[in-house]
């Protein structure tokens, strides 16, 4: 059986990934989403 579960990749750790994210999440409770960011630190503020 393939699998349709939605898969979001986001680059960059910024305001905009984080907030990429969220937004995908929102759209799709199921989603799998991964944030990549080469910084040590990613924005919460988003």
């Amino acid at each position: 059986m393939p699998d349709n579960k939605l898969k979001v990749v986001v680059v960059g750790g910024a305001a905009a990934g984080p907030t990429a994210a969220s937004t995908a999440r929102r759209r799709d409770s199921a989603a799998s989403i991964t944030l990549l960011e080469k910084g040590k630190f990613i924005s919460y503020a988003a």
